[in-house]
């Protein structure tokens, strides 16, 4: 009786235990997002307040460093005063898609931005980033930008289809080799019909000897 009490106890602040640690996760998710969501607006602040920056072109560069931030090539990004003068950042009238591809929404404004990426490895120059945004209002609704990681791994994609229709080259090749190689057996038809027309004349001879025989035993015949 002890032992089944102690095993019921146990569960029973097992239960507890994983419950503490569901609530802990519902709690600590909204607070990540909100300390995110500080971090946006702080650096949007910054932007416009120090660097005289378009409130949306502020918003879209401060979306941006929190996304190009989890790039495995790149350590942090910059935004210099630079980034938003007029040759380095636009908010343009849309009234279209955002692009042709997964984000077709449709948007009334786009922003673009530039940046610099410092990257992780030393040695290696900083990368220029562009950033482009489509809201409708104030609200962002679609995002991309030129990240460094995506076209090496296109060049590897590149070179594994080239790999691949090498291939299929290489198999169309082997067909052809094959078709003329059935196309060889023909003369080994054809020479098989001389033997054939061969086995014929020889019949005929065999039949003009015995036609000859039976001429000369008829000759002999009337002779006697």
């Amino acid at each position: 009786m002890d032992c089944n009490h102690a095993s019921r106890r146990l569960r029973c602040v097992a239960g507890h235990l994983a419950a503490c640690a569901v609530s802990l996760m519902l709690i600590a998710t909204p607070a990540v997002q909100a300390d995110q969501l500080d971090q946006h607006n702080d650096l949007v602040n910054q932007f416009v307040t120090q660097m005289h920056a378009d409130p949306l072109v502020a918003d879209c560069a401060a979306h941006g460093d929190f996304v190009a931030s989890t790039s495995a090539a790149l350590d942090h990004i910059e935004f210099p005063p630079s980034s938003f003068d007029s040759a380095h950042a636009s908010v343009t009238p849309w009234n279209d898609s955002f692009d042709e591809g997964k984000q077709r929404v449709k948007v009334d404004t786009i922003v673009t931005v530039d940046g610099i990426g410092i990257p992780k490895e030393g040695g290696t120059a900083p990368y220029d980033l562009k950033f482009r945004c489509g809201y409708v209002g104030q609200q962002m609704l679609a995002f991309s930008w030129n990240d460094p990681v995506p076209p090496a791994r296109a060049r590897s994609e590149r070179g594994t289809a080239s790999h691949g229709s090498a291939h299929v080259k290489g198999k169309h090749s082997t067909k052809k080799a094959t078709g003329k190689g059935s196309k060889k057996v023909a003369p080994g038809k054809s020479s098989h019909k001389p033997s054939s027309s061969g086995t014929k004349s020889a019949g005929k001879s065999a039949t003009t000897k015995s036609t000859a025989k039976k001429t000369t035993s008829k000759k002999k015949t009337t002779a006697h």
